[in-house]
């Protein structure tokens, strides 16, 4: 199990080359700002007390060389703790990505896509700050330790009322600490809400403009934006009402301190120049108090992303570990029940072309996640070469059977290059060639500018739904792949185009095995025989030609020909 500390260790101790370089430049950052009051006092009883200019130019020379270090030690661990965070969300970054396109899938009822999202990037990012947390906090430690020291060479007394104030202030800190956890977990929930919301509008934008859907579906995303919006109100209300509660309490003690020195210097116990230097000691301890406080709420929100990542990287599987290295290209489907329809029974031998028509909603996308390994069935056995899917590892499989759905995004980049995606090997240009010709997208090329290397945009978007579909086509032809499934692949093109696609993918497709995952006549048509799934019928599978299941069954004719 990954929990929330060991993401936060995992960030911090992946960047320690810059880490611990940037917490010691911190330390001396915040001993050379200490320094400066105590210079300003020995200036004050030095060299302005007795009017001595040799004394004073030596102190304006230590504050030349004091200033110097200053600057350079915030530069250089300012850069160096920045390089850390970076650092440190980018490789969790890689790691999210990792165990989002595992080979054997992620529980997407576990885990949205969305929710994915929202946890790569904000989160993610979350996390890499604690390693400014740590900067920070090495810095408002040094201070705290080097201004104590100078404090009680100064005075005794005052020296032991800051050590003995810091710990109840600091106390303090980590008990409002708590709430703002649980607050930042739910702030950032709701965050993740939205952003799946809004990931399920923009891929389904299309289907809800078709339904006119539009003004149902923006209600929903404004109600769960407005959700997300009141939770970060409240987690920032939150930390504004800690923020001021401990500001009081650091502000309360850091009066007493200089009410405490400025007696001491009235009856004579330390000189006008350790006053001075004492009362600016008080007032720079404030500047480490509170970013201790800030460092408290930094780590909070930290905590509570790790605990996200961390139920990311712990998600379940959706399938199981198989081990064996190598498939068949014989598909037998027995008794499969997804959960959705009747169960399926299918047997394709190798090289024939077999068109499924199911007649459940829903059914299709059920059975494609079962045979491209993103689920596995609640009950029933899938065979590939005789041995049972989830035996074989998932990489054996996706070698031999490859999964087309219909609403495949392209990629950002030229038509050459999202057609080539799926073809590798030395004779890849020849099957580009090949699959843009069968899946008529070099008729796409023919009409935009740049033909085959003109851009899709993002997601395709360049181009339109049919171009894009037949673009999508034309990559998964380019795999080659043994056993090929396609799910509607010609549903945004008109009849005579797919005609003739029909026509080439079965041309191209001689030899290899097909099956089509569809309701359209013209590609079931050119099928070797067709196979109805459908809970009307006994058993619920009925197969044939087209010609024969047009004629013979009016379940068929109602869900292919109407």
């Amino acid at each position: 199990m990954t929990g929330e500390g060991t993401v936060l260790r995992a960030a911090i101790v992946g960047q320690w080359r810059r880490v611990v370089p940037a917490s010691a430049l911190a330390m001396v950052h915040q001993a050379c700002e200490a320094l400066v009051p105590v210079l300003i006092g020995v200036a004050v009883d030095g060299a302005i007390g007795r009017q001595d200019p040799a004394a004073l130019t030596g102190v304006l020379v230590g504050f030349v060389v004091l200033f110097a270090a200053l600057t350079a030690s915030m530069r250089g661990g300012g850069r160096l703790v920045r390089r850390a965070t970076q650092g440190a969300g980018h490789a969790l970054r890689v790691r999210i990505t990792e165990r989002a396109l595992h080979p054997r899938g992620v529980d997407r009822d576990a885990l949205p896509t969305g929710e994915v999202f929202s946890i790569s990037t904000s989160d993610a990012q979350r996390v890499g700050m604690v390693n400014a947390a740590v900067w920070t906090s090495a810095g408002a430690v040094a201070a705290l330790v080097v201004g104590a020291v100078l404090l009680l060479d100064a005075s005794v007394l005052l020296g032991v009322v800051v050590l003995a104030g810091i710990v109840p202030v600091v106390v303090a800190t980590s008990l409002l600490s708590g709430p703002l956890v649980r607050r930042s977990a739910t702030e950032q929930a709701a965050a993740a809400r939205a952003a799946t919301t809004a990931t399920d509008l923009l891929s389904g934008l299309r289907v809800l403009a078709g339904l006119g859907a539009e003004t149902v579906a923006a209600a929903r995303y404004a109600a769960v934006s407005a959700a997300a919006r009141d939770a970060g109100t409240r987690a920032a209300v939150l930390i504004a009402v800690r923020s001021g509660l401990v500001t009081a309490v650091t502000g309360l003690f850091l009066a007493v301190v200089a009410v405490l020195g400025g007696s001491l210097a009235i009856d004579g116990s330390i000189s006008v120049g350790e006053f001075v230097a004492a009362l600016g000691l008080t007032q720079f301890l404030l500047g480490p108090l509170t970013r201790i406080m800030t460092v408290g709420a930094q780590v909070s929100r930290a905590r509570a992303s790790a605990g996200r990542v961390a139920t990311l990287l712990d998600a379940p599987f959706a399938i199981r570990p198989g081990t064996v290295d190598d498939a068949g290209t014989a598909l037998r489907i027995h008794d499969l029940r997804t959960g959705v329809g009747p169960p399926v029974d299918l047997e394709v031998a190798p090289g024939e072309s077999v068109g499924v028509v199911l007649g459940t909603p829903g059914a299709p996308e059920a059975l494609l996640a079962v045979l491209g390994c993103e689920a596995e069935p609640p009950d029933g056995r899938v065979r590939l070469g005789g041995t049972a899917l989830e035996a074989l590892h998932p990489d054996a499989v996706r070698r031999v059977l490859h999964v087309a759905r219909h609403d495949a995004p392209l990629f950002t980049g030229s038509i050459r290059d999202n057609i080539a995606f799926g073809a590798d090997g030395p004779d890849a240009d020849r099957r580009v060639a090949a699959a843009a010709h069968a899946a008529d997208a070099d008729q796409v090329a023919a009409v935009v500018h740049g033909g085959l290397d003109a851009p899709v945009g993002e997601r395709g978007r360049a181009l339109s739904g049919g171009q894009r579909q037949r673009v999508a086509l034309a990559r998964a032809l380019a795999t080659n792949a043994p056993v090929l499934v396609l799910h509607e692949p010609t549903t945004a093109v008109d009849a005579l185009t797919e005609t003739g696609i029909a026509e080439r993918l079965h041309e191209l497709r001689r030899g290899r095995t097909t099956i089509l995952i569809t309701t359209s006549p013209i590609l079931l048509a050119a099928a070797d025989r067709v196979v109805l799934v459908d809970d009307e019928h006994d058993g619920g599978v009925v197969e044939g030609t087209h010609a024969r299941l047009s004629a013979e069954r009016p379940r068929y004719r109602e869900l292919v020909l109407s």
